[in-house]
C-alpha cells in the first residue's frame, strides 16, 4: 500500500478471484482504498448472458465504460444501449441498474465510482422503460459515445479520447481511452492527482521510477500523484487502456525520462 510518506505504485491483477458475487455478476475491485487511492474507486464488472443488477442508487458518483458484450443500461426507466467504450456517467441518488443485453455471451465494463468504499441501495420505485439514444435536456446522466468522441495524438502512434470529466458533466473525475501502436509510450510525466490504468487490450509495461510492470487483460496500475511513470507497449500489437485521473481535467508535467528509467532520482 502507498502512503503519503513513501507512494508507490500498486498493480492489481485482474485474473484473481472476484472481490464481489451477485446473481450472474461478479465484480473485481482493482483499484480501491486499501490501494491507497484517494477520492475513487475501479474496477471491471462481468455479468453472464442474460444477468442484470436489480435497481438501485449510489451516494456518490458512477461511470460505466462498456468493454466487451451487450451493454443496456438503464437511468430512471431510461434504456440505452452502450456499444463498445461507450461511457455513461450517473450522477449520485439517481436510479439505475445495468443489464446483459445477450442471452449466449457475457459482458463486461469497466467502473469507477467516486468513492474509495463503494456501496449500493436497493430503490424500490418501478420506472416504465423506454429506449433512447442519449440523453434529454434536464436527464441528470450524461452519456459519451465513443465513436463520435474527439480523437487526439499525444505523440505520434498513439490515439486519445476523454469520454468524462468536468466537460462531460462529471466533476471531479476524468478518464478516457488510449490506444498505442507497437514501439509506441508516451513521454516520462507526472499528475497532480492519482491515476489508476487498466490494459483492456494487448500487453503493455507499465514504468514506475525505474520499476518495470508487465500489465495486460485488464491488470490495473495505480500510480499515486508526484510519482513519474509511463506506459510503453513493448510488443507487436495494438494495446489500449482506460485511464481514470482523481481530477478534473487530464493535466501532465513532462519530466526527464531518466526519472522513469530510473538514471534520475
Amino acid at each position: 500500500m502507498s502512503s503519503p510518506s513513501d507512494p508507490h505504485e500498486v498493480v492489481t491483477r485482474a485474473g484473481g478471484e472476484p472481490t464481489l458475487r451477485l446473481p450472474g455478476v461478479e465484480l473485481c475491485k482493482l483499484a480501491v482504498g486499501r490501494c491507497g487511492t484517494d477520492g475513487f474507486s475501479a474496477g471491471i464488472a462481468t455479468f453472464a448472458p442474460g444477468a442484470a443488477l436489480p435497481c438501485h442508487t449510489h451516494t456518490f458518483s458512477e461511470i460505466i465504460t462498456a468493454l466487451e458484450g451487450e451493454c443496456r443500461f438503464i437511468v430512471e426507466g431510461r434504456a440505452y444501449r452502450l456499444r463498445p467504450f461507450d461511457t455513461m456517467h450517473v450522477p449520485r441518488d439517481v436510479p439505475h441498474h445495468g443489464t446483459n443485453g445477450s442471452d449466449a455471451a457475457p459482458l463486461t465494463v469497466h467502473w469507477v465510482y467516486s468513492t474509495t468504499t463503494p456501496a449500493l441501495t436497493r430503490c424500490e420505485l418501478v420506472f416504465p422503460h423506454r429506449d433512447c439514444d442519449a440523453p434529454s435536456p434536464g436527464d441528470p446522466e450524461r452519456l459519451t459515445r465513443f465513436a463520435v468522441s474527439p480523437v487526439y495524438e499525444p505523440v505520434t502512434g498513439a490515439r486519445f479520447r476523454d469520454l468524462f470529466g468536468r466537460r462531460q458533466g462529471c466533476p471531479h473525475l476524468c478518464g478516457g481511452y488510449g490506444e498505442f501502436d507497437p514501439g509506441v509510450s508516451l513521454p516520462c510525466h507526472m499528475h497532480p492527482f492519482d491515476e489508476a490504468i487498466a490494459i483492456i487490450k494487448g500487453k503493455a509495461v507499465c514504468e514506475v521510477a525505474g520499476r518495470r510492470h508487465a500489465l495486460s487483460g485488464c491488470d490495473t496500475a495505480l500510480v499515486p500523484q508526484g510519482l513519474p511513470h509511463r506506459f510503453l507497449n513493448e510488443s507487436s500489437g495494438p494495446m489500449a487502456m482506460i485511464w481514470v485521473y482523481a481530477g478534473d481535467e487530464p493535466e501532465r508535467a513532462l519530466v526527464d525520462p531518466g526519472c522513469c528509467t530510473g538514471a534520475l532520482s
